[in-house]
C-alpha cells in the first residue's frame, strides 16, 4: 500500500490568529506570525485498488491576493487538481473509491471527474451545495463500532477506516491508514498547521466548536498512543511528514519554519476568494455589487464564514 500527495498549490500561509484562535479569540495572538501554507490532497494505492482521499479545487479557481490583514492565503498554483493527480502517473477511471473528509470546494472540487468512483460521505454532509447532482454519493453511518478511542468508524478497505470527526464541519471526518508499524492519519482541516495540533489549538473556522473540540482532543489522545504520521492538507508539513514517515511526538515538535511573505502590487481583477471554502464572489453575478459594498454582516453562501476571510482574486 502507498501513500501519495497530490500537491496543487503552494507558497500560502496561515496567520497565528486564524490557526489559533479559535477558543481564546483572534486577537489574543500575532498576526504577524504566518506559518506556511500549501494545498494537497491524498491519493492511497492499496494495490488492487485507487483511492482518493478528497479532490482539490474546482479547475479555474482563481489565485487569491494577499495583504498584511489577510488572515490566510491557500498559495500559489503548482499546477490544477487534476494535473497533479495525471503528474502521479494515473488516469481518472481507475480510482474505485472517493473519501470525502468534508464539503468544502478545496476538498471537494473535482469529485466529478472520476466517472468510475463512488463518493463516501458522512451522511450529515449530504445536503451541501458543493454535492449536489452527484448521483455516485455512498452515505456513511459509521455501522463498524469504535476505532480506538474514536466511537464511531467504518471500515472501507482493508487497512483503511473512515472516522466520524464533526467539528470544522458538521459531517467532516478523517481516514486513518494502517501501514506496517504506523497509522496514516489524513485529516482533512482538524487543524491547518501542525503547530496548532503541538499548542493543541483550535483554528477559527469551525461549524460546531464543542464538537471540534471534542475532535481535536481524540486526535491528540490517539497520537499519544499510537504511532502516527499526521498528514496535513494545508501545510507542506503534511507531505513533509509523509515522505519523512515522521510519526509525531508532543515532546520533539518539529522546528518551526515561518513562511516567507511577498505581498506584491499585482493587479486584481475585482473578484473575490473565499480562502476557507475558494467561493468566488464574481461582481457580474450579483449586479455589479462590489465586494467592498457588500453589508459588514455578509457571509460565504457556502461555508458561511464572514467577509474577512476573503482575499482579492
Amino acid at each position: 500500500m502507498e501513500i501519495k500527495a497530490v500537491k496543487f498549490r503552494a507558497d500560502g500561509f496561515y496567520s497565528q490568529p486564524f490557526a489559533f484562535g479559535g477558543e481564546e479569540g483572534p486577537e489574543k495572538f500575532d498576526r504577524d506570525v504566518r506559518y506556511r501554507g500549501s494545498l494537497q490532497n491524498y491519493l492511497i494505492d492499496t494495490g488492487s485498488e485507487v483511492i482518493l482521499v478528497d479532490t482539490g479545487l474546482p479547475a479555474g479557481t482563481p489565485e487569491e491576493k494577499p495583504d498584511e490583514n489577510s488572515p490566510a492565503f491557500t498559495g500559489h498554483d503548482i499546477a490544477s487538481y487534476m494535473e497533479a493527480f495525471a503528474r502521479l502517473g494515473y488516469k481518472p477511471e481507475q480510482v474505485t473509491k472517493i473519501l470525502l473528509t468534508h464539503r468544502h470546494a478545496d476538498h471537494s472540487g473535482e469529485l466529478r471527474s472520476f466517472p468510475n468512483a463512488k463518493v463516501y460521505v458522512n451522511r450529515d454532509e449530504l445536503g451541501a451545495d458543493e454535492l449536489k447532482g452527484l448521483n455516485n454519493l455512498v452515505p456513511v453511518d459509521f455501522t463498524d463500532g469504535p476505532f480506538f478511542n474514536f466511537p464511531h468508524s467504518q471500515l472501507i478497505a482493508l487497512g483503511i477506516h473512515f472516522i466520524k470527526a464533526a467539528g470544522h464541519t458538521r459531517g467532516n471526518s478523517i481516514v486513518i491508514v494502517e501501514k506496517d508499524d504506523r497509522f496514516y492519519m489524513i485529516h482533512g482541516d482538524i487543524t491547518y498547521v501542525d503547530e496548532a495540533l503541538y499548542e493543541n489549538k483550535l483554528s477559527v473556522v469551525f461549524d460546531d466548536k464543542q464538537a471540534a473540540r471534542e475532535t481535536l482532543d481524540r486526535v491528540r489522545e490517539f497520537i499519544r498512543n499510537h504511532p502516527t504520521v499526521y498528514l496535513s492538507t494545508h501545510t507542506p508539513q503534511g507531505y513533509e511528514n509523509l515522505e519523512a514517515d515522521r510519526v509525531m511526538d508532543f515532546n520533539k515538535p518539529v522546528p518551526t519554519v515561518l513562511a516567507e511573505v511577498n505581498f506584491d502590487n499585482q493587479q486584481a481583477t475585482g473578484k473575490y476568494v473565499c480562502s476557507i471554502c475558494g467561493y468566488v464572489y464574481d461582481p457580474a453575478e450579483h449586479d455589479g455589487v462590489a465586494f467592498d459594498d457588500l453589508p459588514d454582516d455578509w457571509r460565504c453562501p457556502r461555508c458561511k464564514q464572514p467577509k474577512d476571510k476573503f482575499n482579492k482574486a
